[in-house]
């Protein structure tokens, strides 16, 4: 979750992003506590462009949220302190992405004395900088707070970055501290000798990795490191990063050259879709000229490793069409990567080091997240309010479609343009990213008590799961693993068939408003504010469960095996009637002993469709042949339109991990 103290959160409170107005740390602490009614969080601002005054504000912030918790054996809410290191490739090679840091404890020797960031991306501060300049003569009744942002800006411009080859607690505290990969950034935690978890996050999200970008280099040794990397992020507001798919946006040939693959029936890739842009600009252009073009376009989209878009960046969305989406699938990330998937992850081997060393693969357990940028954690609860719920924002004002126009303008619309392979920045986006903004997931706990020791020790021991945002109840167990059930999460090696539990609850249908106790101890408005009216206000009428599915991966036996047959998914599928008391089934594996392979199973839980923000994506028609041929983007006309449809919402256990003996 992040606050004001993030730039893009900041940058959300503007006009030019219809924004509300500041949110700091502390409304996060009493959204969780009194709108959303959570157990627990984590704030993970961008570390970036976190200011010294902002890291220290924010530890002060959440340490005076845990103290109003009440016992902290029973507390009300557990605030977990933590940063969220930003990393973002513009290439395949140097792309790592973006890890939540949550750190076990809060007080000043628990947690290091500045946020750790990737570097900063000077050149989109310094662009973002003058742009803000320019807009608050447009807009000069906020004036002020363009004014603030640009300042801000200036201050992380301004910044000393601090000297690499200093010990991390030797440094002073004010300088920027970077750690630009993973080995460095793990040297650095080591340094500091606190629990910490490091979360994997966004993992499919195409804003922002770069095509070709695969998960696997995760497992090199010099930047895996299990014992903090125990969970991913399995959901966020940002979308799904569950599913793998075999599709690529663009394929390698012999040469190592990137190849425009040609669609499929569940895939357009953006670079195909750019060659059509181009045909249709061809008017008067001889033939040849013209299919040279479509074949220069396509070649351009597919060396663009973020946006492809820009090859034509006066095209509106809608000639995009669907490009680079997943079609089949729940809530999906924007353009999504199925080689930075989940599903992908838990497939991967790779040789062990030492003679006796067994393969080295991830053991994460799933959670998922809010991810929202206004200081509002856990939004999944209702689906309302598509500009408070979630990080979209309104159709765009003049303002700002006057500098969007100006970016785009094409001198010669008839000859494609090549993108700069590390073109970043704001105006440049592809907008139609804003029908893949979701109100946040959840994680959930299998915990002995409500404190934060015992909710961390679920934690390490993976004990825990993610939903897409209702509060769906999940058990997942290993009946015959040993002399008791085995929680998800488990490790067990076994020469007999695994046998299974799982039972499934749904969510309670919401009611609307309030409850009673919700605006104690907060002002009216303040309580109007946050939550709008609305909170997380459960009736006695649960939602029922509408199938379990059961997902099998048996992982590679070494690296560059296919894994798309080794992901099974659904292996096992059982419907539960849509029962609102719930859904309890058990299977088992019977050819586990003989395939000779190691494997992980993991549930998901389908609610019965409700309707959901945005979970239609881009509505897509397709002609008799399945043939793309129109989207409706959400374009989020006022507060209340958030493009709902029905959906199965979901629920998604750890893994239990079951190996060979």
């Amino acid at each position: 979750m992040h606050s004001s103290y993030s730039w893009d959160g900041f940058m959300f409170t503007l006009p030019l992003a219809g924004g509300e107005g500041a949110h700091p740390p502390a409304d996060a602490c009493d959204f969780a506590r009194h709108c959303s009614n959570l157990d627990f969080f984590a704030l993970t601002d961008h570390a970036e462009t976190l200011l010294p005054e902002h890291w220290e504000a924010s530890k002060e912030s959440l340490r005076q949220c845990n103290a109003r918790a009440g016992d902290p054996a029973d507390p009300d809410l557990v605030a977990f302190t933590g940063f969220e290191w930003s990393q973002a490739g513009t290439t395949p090679e140097e792309h790592f992405g973006h890890r939540c840091l949550i750190f076990a404890g809060s007080e000043e020797d628990e947690l290091p004395a500045r946020a750790i960031g990737a570097g900063a991306k000077r050149t989109v501060q310094e662009d973002l900088r003058g742009m803000m300049r320019g807009v608050r003569y447009l807009q000069p009744q906020a004036f002020g707070a363009y004014t603030s942002f640009a300042d801000y800006l200036g201050a992380l411009l301004e910044r000393p970055v601090c000297d690499p080859g200093v010990d991390s607690r030797e440094l002073p505290p004010d300088c920027e501290e970077v750690a630009p990969t993973p080995a460095e950034l793990h040297e650095k935690l080591d340094q500091w000798g606190v629990p910490v978890l490091e979360i994997p996050h966004g993992t499919t999200w195409g804003t922002y990795t770069p095509i070709g970008s695969d998960i696997a280099r995760h497992l090199d040794a010099e930047v895996h490191d299990p014992e903090r990397q125990r969970l991913i992020e399995i959901m966020s507001g940002h979308g799904n990063s569950e599913v793998f798919r075999p599709w690529r946006p663009v394929t390698i040939d012999e040469a190592g050259n990137r190849v425009c693959p040609e669609p499929t029936a569940d895939y357009l890739p953006c670079c195909w879709q750019a060659g059509e842009i181009m045909r249709k600009r061809c008017g008067d252009l001889p033939e040849d000229v013209c299919e040279e073009r479509v074949a220069l376009a396509r070649e351009y989209a597919a060396r663009a490793d973020i946006r492809p878009h820009q090859v034509f960046p006066d095209a509106p969305m809608e000639d995009w069409l669907d490009c680079n989406q997943c079609r089949d699938c729940a809530k999906p990330s924007f353009g999504y990567r199925p080689r930075e998937s989940v599903q992908y992850a838990m497939a991967l081997s790779r040789d062990g080091e030492g003679a006796d060393a067994g393969p080295q693969r991830f053991r994460y357990g799933f959670v998922a997240s809010s991810d929202g940028h206004t200081g509002r954690p856990g939004t999944g609860y209702k689906q309302i309010e598509r500009s408070m719920m979630t990080d979209g924002v309104a159709a765009p004002g003049l303002v700002v479609r006057k500098l969007q126009e100006r970016r785009r303008r094409m001198d010669t619309p008839d000859m494609p343009l090549e993108p700069a392979r590390r073109q970043v920045g704001i105006l440049g986006s592809d907008m139609r990213v804003q029908s893949f903004l979701y109100p946040g997931g959840l994680a959930a706990v299998h915990a002995d008590g409500r404190s934060r020791e015992e909710i961390w020790q679920a934690f390490q021991r993976r004990e825990v799961y993610g939903t897409s945002g209702p509060r769906i109840l999940l058990w997942f167990d290993l009946l015959n693993g040993g002399d008791a059930p085995l929680p998800m999460g488990s490790e067990v090696r076994m020469n007999h068939a695994p046998r299974f539990r799982v039972r499934a609850i749904g969510s309670f249908e919401p009611k609307p408003g309030c409850p009673a106790w919700a605006g104690a101890g907060l002002a009216p408005e303040r309580m109007e504010r946050l939550c709008r009216g609305e909170c997380h206000h459960p009736s006695d009428v649960r939602r029922g469960i509408r199938a379990i599915e059961v997902i099998r991966i048996r992982p590679q036996r070494h690296a560059g095996e296919d894994v798309a047959p080794l992901i099974e998914d659904p292996w096992r599928r059982f419907e539960c009637g849509d029962d609102p008391r719930g859904c309890t089934i058990e299977f088992s594996d019977e050819g586990f002993a003989s395939s000779g392979r190691d494997a992980l199973y993991y549930v998901r839980a389908l609610e019965v469709p409700s309707l959901a923000i945005n979970a239609a994506n881009l509505q897509t028609g397709f002609d008799a042949e399945g043939r793309a041929l129109s989207i409706t983007p959400c374009h989020g006309e006022g507060r209340e339109d958030g493009c709902p449809a029905p959906i199965e919402e979901r629920a998604w256990s750890s893994p239990i991990f079951v190996d060979r003996l």
